[in-house]
């Protein structure tokens, strides 16, 4: 399946996707909010809480979407925030949101494919989150994004392995091509980046990872040997 495939889901998904972010607005909405996107929310506040300090920084979203990270990293001090995104549906609701949430003026949202986009320099802060579910090459993606980082990129995994995740898979087989991870998946995934620090977290139904660019109190081999998962177990 192709990314063409892919932007064209997420054309025909993007309202239905920008509404998962805040439209508590009928109680069925609300539950399954909670009950099934959980990991949508811890790694929305993982990733703002990863992203201090903020003020004057300058922020790269890889499959930014509607721009909810974008923008609230913007209104928290953000100097400047470029969203990327392959799918134009996402991009125009992204331009509209920072319209309304007054950070126009330091938000630049893109329509097209990461790898292909010539970056002036490098970023304080990268993310990509609910990106990285639909990339056949992770290694590529990893080692680009590190090398446009000056201090942290963050990445969302999907867990692979639970039956959520066979139902998941499911789903999307005539929508576009989907891919799942273990933490020994990703273990080894980011020993490429050697020697940053990396910190691989299990949240809910994702494995949200942490790379620290400018951090050397530990190499990455410790991290990944000895970080901790959420739940208290390590790997």
């Amino acid at each position: 399946m192709s990314k063409n495939k892919t932007a064209k889901f997420f054309d025909t998904y993007a309202g239905r996707f920008d509404a998962i972010y805040g439209n508590e607005n009928s109680v069925l909405n609300g539950a399954v909010n909670r009950l099934w996107r959980r990991s949508m929310k811890l790694r929305y506040l993982r990733t703002l809480e990863g992203c201090q300090p903020i003020e004057g920084k300058t922020i790269l979203d890889i499959g930014c979407g509607p721009g909810h990270y974008s923008i609230a990293l913007a209104q928290r001090g953000a100097k400047a925030v470029l969203g990327v995104d392959f799918a134009d549906r996402m991009i125009q609701l992204a331009k509209e949101h920072a319209e309304q949430g007054g950070v126009a003026d330091r938000c630049e949202f893109l329509t097209g494919d990461f790898h292909n986009y010539q970056f002036l320099d490098r970023f304080d802060y990268s993310i990509l989150m609910g990106f990285m579910d639909y990339i056949p090459d992770p290694i590529s993606v990893i080692e680009r994004v590190v090398s446009l980082t000056r201090s942290k990129a963050f990445f969302s995994f999907p867990e692979g392995g639970t039956l959520l995740a066979w139902q998941r898979k499911i789903r999307y087989r005539n929508r576009c091509e989907l891919f799942l991870y273990s933490y020994k998946q990703l273990a080894d995934l980011f020993r490429v980046v050697r020697p940053h620090n990396v910190k691989i977290e299990k949240i809910s139904r994702d494995f949200f990872v942490t790379v620290n660019v400018d951090g050397s109190a530990r190499s990455q081999r410790e991290s990944l040997e000895t970080g901790l998962l959420s739940d208290g177990h390590s790997q």
